[in-house]
């Protein structure tokens, strides 16, 4: 059953026990709410929650649990004669987990019906030609110990999702019937449902931290496999970015010093642009603008924040680098041979970060005691030297913290790089020269026809724990420098 279809049920189920528990309630008060310890609804809601939080709760853990107990079953039936040379069985495995899916979308598509998916004497060739019919991508050959252990887990995932349909609606049922059991004049239901309630909400502010949790998990976990086929010290100290996928990593440069220094070069050139632009901007609507011209000023400074960073790439492929080419380009000055460069990328990813420097600068400023202004205008200094002297130190923490957070979102971004800074990993100071990012590289080593369990692929993941380290260290040191001297100004 479909776990759409499933949750539906669940959420039915807990309906008919709302109505169920709050109508036997008002039964055993003999129709007067007033005989009840909390109002009717409260019943009612104790039998939904009761419901509802059980088997959803089940259905989560089970969705989470049963591909790993499935994987791990599966893989004892690959032979150690399969896996080939400078690959691992849990890179095999994700091989049968792709070929499993894309049994499942050939069936879907019509390409084969469930019988011939099964079958464990299918064709090989047969089978791979219907896969890639079926808009599967093949990226390795699919032999018949693979092809048994897809079909395997296809089947032992349906039979635990058949058990796991039973055992949430039995849940849900016995949920259900507990509530309606308690719904007696003296029930305490308020104080249950709302204890109940609180839970939800500590699950609910739970989701980002386990989120992230995920992501790193996931992350570290490919990362790993990584480096078991790829020397760690020549990704971390190589010069070269050379991916070769004819091999399995033994032709193939992966060292990470260019990429890093192309996000870096990019960086540095947004927040040139970015910084000054962007706290100038926040001064002026801060302390000079009058509340008219800030109630108009500041939205639309904000836009900018709003526009899709696909939209900033196309402009810097179609309007930046044209226009960096006719004046620095073979007609101008001739440092510059295509519109595809450090500049062109720096340029527009900078106007993408002036709202927020200007933004959180602007909050900042204001947050500065109108008392530390008064005080410098009292002994005779102007505005400007007020600014200068009083509020741009007092905020300054703040300022610091807005820019560090403003450079790990340009260290992140990807799309901008993409257009506009071209795909050559190099280490050089022409800011005119095309360059690349780690972001760029994830996509392009992700993206076609790359076979998951060789190191060109799984390189991806070690540039995304990278990148992940460097904006984590800033977010923790731009928020550690904001609290540390917020304090002595409130």
């Amino acid at each position: 059953m479909p776990v759409f279809w499933l949750a539906l049920i669940v959420l039915a189920i807990a309906a008919l026990g709302f109505a169920a528990g709050r109508s036997r309630a008002l039964s055993a008060a003999g129709g007067d709410s007033r005989g009840l310890h909390s109002l009717p609804t409260y019943y009612g809601w104790n039998v939904a929650l009761k419901a509802m939080v059980p088997a959803f709760f089940l259905l989560l853990a089970w969705l989470l649990i049963q591909p790993f107990y499935v994987n791990s079953v599966v893989s004892g039936m690959i032979p150690d004669s399969e896996i080939r040379e400078g690959s691992s069985r849990s890179l095999m495995m994700a091989e049968v987990q792709r070929t499993a899916t894309g049994l499942d979308n050939a069936i879907a598509e019509g390409v084969m019906d469930d019988a011939f998916a099964r079958d464990p004497d299918a064709d090989i060739a047969d089978v791979t030609e219907r896969l890639k019919s079926s808009g599967q991508i093949v990226t390795s050959e699919i032999t018949r110990p693979m092809l048994q252990a897809a079909q395997e887990l296809r089947v032992k995932s349906a039979a635990g999702y058949s058990i796991m349909s039973i055992a949430v609606i039995i849940a849900a049922v016995a949920g259900a019937l507990w509530g309606i059991r308690e719904s007696l004049p003296d029930f305490r239901a308020r104080n249950v449902v709302e204890q109940g309630v609180r839970m939800l909400l500590i699950a609910a502010a739970s989701i980002a931290i386990l989120t992230t949790v995920g992501i790193l998990l996931s992350l570290v976990f490919n990362t790993v496999e990584f480096f078991r086929l790829y020397p760690a010290m020549d990704f971390f100290f190589g010069t070269q970015w050379a991916p070769s996928f004819s091999g399995r990593g033994g032709s193939s440069e992966l060292g990470v010093l260019p990429l890093l220094w192309g996000t870096l070069y990019i960086s540095i050139v947004a927040l040139a642009v970015a910084v000054p632009i962007g706290l100038f901007s926040a001064i002026y609507l801060s302390e000079y603008a009058s509340p008219r011209v800030r109630s108009v000023a500041k939205p639309l400074l904000e836009i900018l924040a709003g526009i899709p960073t696909i939209v900033y790439g196309l402009f810097a492929l179609l309007t930046v680098g044209p226009l960096l080419v006719s004046v620095f380009g073979r007609d101008g000055l001739n440092w510059m041979q295509s519109g595809t460069a450090v500049m062109t990328a720096g340029l527009v990813m900078g106007i993408m970060l002036i709202p927020f420097v200007s933004s959180l600068s602007d909050d900042i400023i204001n947050a500065v005691p109108q008392a530390m202004r008064d005080g410098s205008y009292g002994l005779g200094a102007t505005q400007s030297e007020t600014i200068r002297q009083v509020v741009i130190p007092a905020a300054l923490p703040g300022i610091v913290g807005a820019v560090l957070l403003a450079a790990s979102r340009a260290i992140g971004e990807t799309m901008i790089v993409v257009l506009g800074a071209g795909a050559a990993a190099r280490l050089s100071l022409n800011p005119f020269e095309a360059m690349t990012t780690v972001t760029a590289k994830i996509v392009s080593q992700l993206t076609g026809d790359a076979d998951f369990a060789s190191p060109e692929a799984l390189v991806a993941f070690a540039l995304g724990m990278t990148l992940f380290v460097i904006t984590l260290a800033l977010n923790i040191f731009a928020l550690y420098i904001v609290r540390k001297y917020r304090e002595q100004y409130e």
